[in-house]
C-alpha cells in the first residue's frame, strides 16, 4: 500500500515479528549494562574517587531505587506495548509534548551512548591486543567493531540475542570465579561489615559512588524496546526487567563487596589509585593465575563490544518509532523484508558513529579520555532523565484508573523518582569527574540534553497548532492484548486507532 501521506498510516502493514523469549530480552539487558566493564572500568574509579569501601553499598542503594523504579515501570508494561520505549510510555502518562522532547532525548542519549562504547572498545582492543604482541592504532579496532555491529544490527534480532548470550555467559563466569577464589582464600572475611557501615553514607565521595553506582546500570530499562518483538509482552516486559535489575545489582554489590575484602577496606581507595582499570586484573593474577588474567582481559573486550551493540539496537528501535510518526525523517520506517531489521535506522546509526569517530581521530583525541567519556557521559545523565520521567509517567498514567494500587502504581514509582532526581544531580554536578577532563565543550555537553527536551517540546508544539492531524498520531500506544489504547485523558479527543504501533514499510 503506497504512503498516502496521511500521518501514522503505514507504507505497508509490516510488522515486527514476535520471537523474543523472557531470557532473550534479560540476555540483551544485561548486556547492555556489561558487567565485566562495569567491574573493570567504573568500579575502581568509584573506590578512588568516591567513598572507598563503602562502594559496595552504593551499588545496592541504586539497586533499590531502580527495583522502585521497575515496579511502575512493569505495572505500566502489562497496558503500554510499543517499540518506542520511554518515548511512548512519557506520551501515555504526561501527554504528548513530553513524550516528544523524551524521544529526542532518547535518540540524542541512545546515540551518543553507543559511540562512547565504540571508542571504549577501541582503546581497550588496542591495549590487550598490543600486549600480546598485536599492536594495532585503535582507528582499526574501532572500524572492526563499526564492521560487525553494524552487520548484527542490520539482520534480525535473534541473532543479536544470540551473540550476547555467548558474550554475558562468559564474562560474568571470570567474575564469578573471581569471587569464588577470594571466598574460598578469606572465607567470610571477605565480606567486611564496614561497606554497609552507616558512616560511609556521610563519607567524603559519597555523591560520586553514587553516581557511578547508578551509572553502572545504564541498559537495564530497554526491555520496553522490545514489546513489539516479544511472544509475550505482557508477562516478558517486566519479568525481564525485575530479573535484570535484580542480577545487575546483586552482582556488582557482591563482587565490589569481595574486591573490598580482597584489598582490604583501609587500603582500597589507594590501591584503586594506583591501579585503576589493571585492579581487577592484578587481582585475578593474584587469586586466579595469569591465563585467568588474559581470558578477562580478552572477554573485556568482548564485554564492551556486546553492550555497544544492545545500545545500538535501543537506538535503531527509537530513530525506527520516531520514523514511524514523521517526527524524524519517515524513511526510518522500515523493516527488512528478509531480515525483520530496522535495518535504516542500524544503517543511520551505523554511519552516525562513523563520523563521530572520524572526527575525533582526525582530532587527534585520545579514544578513551575524550571519545568514550564524553559520549558515555552524555548519553548516560540522557538515559537517567529519561528513566525519571518514566517514574512520573507512572504516577501520570494510574492517576485516575481504577487498577491503580498504592505501592505498585505510587509510592515506588515515587521512590525511583527521588532517588534518580538525586542521581541527575549527581551527574550534572560531577560531570567533569566522570568525562575526566577540564575541556569546555565537552564539559558543556549536558546542556545538549536540555536542548533536545526543549527543542521536542517546542516541535509539538508547532504541530499541535500547524499539523493536527499529524500531531494526534503521535505516540498511539498498544495494549498488551494489540489494542489501541486511550490517549492521555488531558488530549482527548485524538487521531482514531491505527496500526501504527507496529507498522513499518517493508524494504528489502
Amino acid at each position: 500500500m503506497p504512503d498516502n501521506g496521511e500521518a501514522g498510516v503505514p507504507a505497508t502493514d509490516a510488522r515486527l515479528i514476535r520471537t523474543l523469549t523472557t531470557p532473550k530480552i534479560v540476555f540483551l539487558i544485561v548486556a547492555a549494562a556489561a558487567p565485566l566493564a562495569a567491574m573493570v572500568c567504573t568500579v575502581p574509579l568509584a573506590f578512588a574517587l568516591g567513598n572507598g569501601p563503602g562502594v559496595p553499598a552504593m551499588f545496592a542503594f541504586a539497586g533499590l531505587t531502580l527495583l522502585c523504579f521497575s515496579v511502575g515501570y512493569g505495572a505500566m508494561s502489562r497496558h503500554i506495548v510499543n517499540a518506542g520505549g520511554f518515548y511512548t510510555y512519557v506520551s501515555s502518562g504526561l501527554g504528548r509534548p513530553p513524550a516528544v522532547g523524551a524521544g529526542m532525548i532518547a535518540v540524542v542519549a541512545y546515540n551518543t551512548a553507543t559511540v562512547g562504547l565504540a571508542g571504549a572498545f577501541a582503546y581497550f582492543a588496542q591495549l590487550v591486543a598490543a600486549s600480546h604482541g598485536l599492536d594495532l592504532r585503535w582507528e582499526i579496532w574501532a572500524a572492526l567493531g563499526l564492521v560487525l555491529v553494524g552487520f548484527l544490527g542490520y539482520r534480525e534480532i535473534n541473532l543479536s540475542a544470540r551473540v550476547l548470550s555467548v558474550f554475558m555467559v562468559c564474562e560474568v563466569l571470570v567474575l564469578i570465579a573471581l569471587d569464588i577464589a577470594v571466598l574460598a582464600r578469606h572465607g567470610f572475611g571477605s565480606l567486611p561489615r564496614t561497606s554497609f557501615a552507616p558512616s560511609n553514607f556521610t563519607a567524603t565521595g559519597v555523591g560520586v559512588a553514587m553516581m557511578f553506582g547508578f551509572v553502572s546500570f545504564i541498559g537495564f530499562e530497554s526491555a520496553a524496546l522490545y514489546g513489539e518483538e516479544a511472544r509475550d509482552p505482557k508477562r516478558s516486559v517486566p519479568r525481564a526487567t525485575y530479573i535484570s535489575v535484580a542480577l545487575i545489582s546483586l552482582f556488582y554489590a557482591i563482587t565490589s563487596w569481595l574486591a573490598v575484602g580482597a584489598i582490604g577496606p583501609s587500603k582500597v581507595g589507594s590501591v584503586a589509585t594506583s591501579q585503576l582499570g589493571d585492579m581487577f586484573f592484578n587481582l585475578s593474577d593474584d587469586y586466579l593465575d595469569s591465563a585467568a588474567t588474559t581470558i578477562m582481559q580478552i572477554l573485556l573486550c568482548t564485554s564492551l563490544l556486546a553492550g555497544w551493540l544492545a545500545l545500538h539496537n535501543a537506538a535503531n528501535r527509537y530513530m525506527f518509532v520516531m520514523g514511524r510518526e514523521r517526527l524524524l525523517p519517515r524513511w526510518l520506517d522500515a523493516v527488512h523484508s528478509r531480515h525483520n531489521a530496522v535495518h535504516r535506522a542500524s544503517v543511520v546509526q551505523t554511519v552516525f558513529a562513523v563520523v563521530v569517530v572520524a572526527a575525533f581521530a582526525a582530532a587527534g583525541l585520545d579514544p578513551y579520555t575524550s571519545l568514550a567519556t564524553s559520549m558515555l557521559g552524555l548519553g548516560t545523565l540522557g538515559i537517567i532523565v529519561l528513566q525519571a520521567l518514566a517514574s512520573l509517567s507512572v504516577l501520570g498514567f494510574y492517576r485516575k484508573r481504577s487498577d491503580r494500587h498504592w505501592w505498585r502504581t505510587g509510592l515506588a514509582p515515587l521512590l525511583g523518582l527521588a532517588g534518580l532526581g538525586t542521581a541527575t544531580v549527581l551527574v550534572v554536578s560531577n560531570f567533569k569527574i566522570m568525562t575526566g577532563t577540564t575541556n569546555v565543550v565537552i564539559n558543556a555537553m549536558p546542556w545538549l540534553i536540555l536542548a533536545a527536551g526543549v527543542g521536542g517540546l517546542g516541535y509539538a508544539a508547532w504541530l499541535r497548532s500547524n499539523r493536527p492531524e499529524q500531531y494526534a498520531a503521535i505516540a498511539p500506544a498498544v495494549t498488551a492484548e494489540g489494542k489501541a489504547s486511550a490517549s492521555p485523558a488531558s488530549e482527548a479527543p485524538d487521531a482514531p486507532e491505527t496500526p501504527t504501533a507496529f507498522a513499518g514499510r517493508t524494504r528489502g
